[in-house]
């Protein structure tokens, strides 16, 4: 385990055997540097899961993406941590690591947002519950408003003969008040004060009758263009529109994308009355906070680690390698002029030997 995170620390494992005593420090570097790509991992595959939600193959693509994901960021940490060059100053070593701790940052809040999907899950589904119930309810409201719209002079009427039928259902009330009293012999303005069924009562009855028979008539009337009216909601399929069952809402909310999620993580702190949760608002911000220190994690420690005997070594051995490198451009350069003067006089004695034989010729 040691050689493990030491190798992804960075180090080079020679120089650090000779020091021994540094051995911790690289050691929780490269521990650091494991675990943020561990749990970039999780978060990148979590993330995906919610994308490729409801197919069969989800679990494999967030697996799948979750490890080159996880990959990709514990391959650039470890390139970071092993670019800082701690022989330069410390303002030197921020510049160099301000590249990085800016892609912390971005890096850190889109890994952070999974893992809030995740801790927040059980107020999210609540709220999503809510907001799918609210949008239903909106839908079927648009779609009657645009029905009623739609047929506006038929609800007018029956609008006109439901008022009729209200105030014919008044009036009937009130002529049967009045035969009661003409029947039991109650003196009012309008009955005559004699007790029995006399021809005025009989008269009172027949006129009762009479509206009781068109109240009916205007019920029948009512009927029948309360049924039209659901017979074109039908056809139009208004009517298939239902308020959603909790099972309904339920199975809504476990097939929700990761849109519909953060969205409602971003709307979390807000209550129906329009107010502020303050502390729902400050635990996402200081959790996001979190992931992002978290991100930024191997380069502060990196920085705040202070120059050791084993950085001391490593500057010392790229010295000498530089200097061996410059020692064999030199030597190579020397050797490269040296059979150029070798070639120029053989190229010489060549001449001198064919300009002889030409003279020995003439």
């Amino acid at each position: 385990m040691k050689e493990f995170f030491c190798w992804c620390a960075g180090v080079h494992g020679e120089t650090l055997d000779k020091y021994p005593q540094e051995l911790n420090k690289y050691i929780s570097i490269g521990a650091t540097i494991f675990f943020t790509g561990l749990f970039a991992a999780l978060a990148g595959g979590y993330a995906l899961y919610f994308v490729f939600s409801g197919s069969s193959f989800a679990l494999f693509y967030a697996m799948l993406f979750g490890i080159i994901w996880g990959l990709a960021i514990f391959n650039l940490d470890r390139y970071i941590v092993l670019s800082i060059d701690k022989s330069r100053s410390g303002g030197m070593q921020f510049l160099q690591a301000l590249p990085r701790i800016l892609l912390a940052i971005l890096i850190g809040m889109v890994i952070s947002r999974p893992l809030e999907l995740k801790i927040f899950d059980k107020e999210i589904k609540e709220y999503l519950r809510a907001e799918y119930l609210v949008q239903q309810n909106a839908k079927i409201d648009t779609l009657n408003k645009t029905f009623e719209n739609k047929y506006q002079v038929e609800y007018g009427q029956l609008s006109a003969i439901k008022s009729q039928a209200d105030s014919m259902e008044s009036n009937i009330k009130a002529a049967r008040q009045q035969l009661n009293h003409e029947i039991f012999g109650t003196k009012t303005d309008e009955t005559s004060g004699v007790l029995g069924f006399g021809p005025y009562a009989k008269m009172k009855e027949a006129e009762l009758n009479k509206q009781q028979t068109y109240l009916d008539s205007l019920r029948a009337r009512i009927q029948q263009k309360e049924t039209m009216l659901l017979q074109r909601k039908s056809a139009e399929g208004i009517m298939d529109q239902k308020i959603l069952s909790a099972k309904s809402l339920d199975s809504a909310v476990n097939v929700a994308g990761f849109a519909d999620r953060n969205a409602a993580l971003s709307n979390l702190h807000k209550k129906p009355d329009g107010t502020v949760n303050t502390s729902t608002e400050y635990a996402v911000i200081f959790i996001a906070l979190l992931f992002i220190f978290f991100e930024c994690l191997p380069v502060f420690v990196k920085l705040m680690s202070g120059r050791d005997a084993y950085d001391n070594a490593l500057k010392n051995q790229k010295e000498i390698d530089y200097y061996e490198s410059d020692t064999e451009v030199r030597v190579e350069k020397t050797a490269i002029d040296k059979i150029d003067d070798y070639r120029v006089d053989a190229s010489i004695k060549r001449r001198m030997d064919k300009l002889q034989r030409e003279f020995a010729e003439e």
